[in-house]
């Protein structure tokens, strides 16, 4: 990009637009979350982790689509926050499943309230249908799934 280039000749670009929407949820996000001593890094293993099946690292990483260095740096993270814990595999002695523990389930339950809130204040510039089918067309885009739609899937 050149230095004589004006915003609004960047307006109508997709990657500038989901560029700075992105930027401004995440700073959004990151100001919510700061209160409970977390961020949306954590608050997404967490969301992995609270799955009903048990997970091994490496299962959780793919799930995030992280790395597996970057993967053992979060865990190491939670698990000196006292928020999640890693055992062995009852089924596998070779891996370890990572668990929330009593305190990661319980800060979960509060950085959701707060992720949701946070959603809902960045989007009510948007009429409500809008906000609902922006959700929708960004699922689309980011998995592939064409028939991923609905408002329930907002949660997860």
């Amino acid at each position: 990009m050149t230095s004589d280039a004006r915003p609004e000749q960047l307006t109508d670009r997709l990657g500038y637009l989901l560029k700075h929407a992105h930027l401004r949820y995440a700073e959004a996000s990151a100001r919510a979350l700061a209160p409970l001593g977390t961020d949306g890094r954590e608050l997404a293993v967490l969301a992995v982790l609270a799955s009903d099946v048990p997970l091994s690292q490496q299962e959780a990483a793919g799930r995030l689509g992280v790395d597996r260095t970057t993967m053992v740096a979060l865990v190491d993270a939670l698990e000196a926050k006292s928020l999640a814990e890693r055992v062995r595999s009852p089924a596998d002695r070779r891996k370890n499943i990572v668990r929330l523990t009593d305190a990661g389930r319980q800060l979960l339950g509060r950085a959701e309230d707060v992720r949701l809130r946070t959603e809902r204040e960045f989007l009510a510039a948007l009429p409500a249908p809008d906000a609902d089918a922006l959700l929708a067309t960004l699922r689309v885009l980011a998995t592939g799934a064409a028939g991923a739609t609905g408002a329930d899937d907002r949660n997860s």
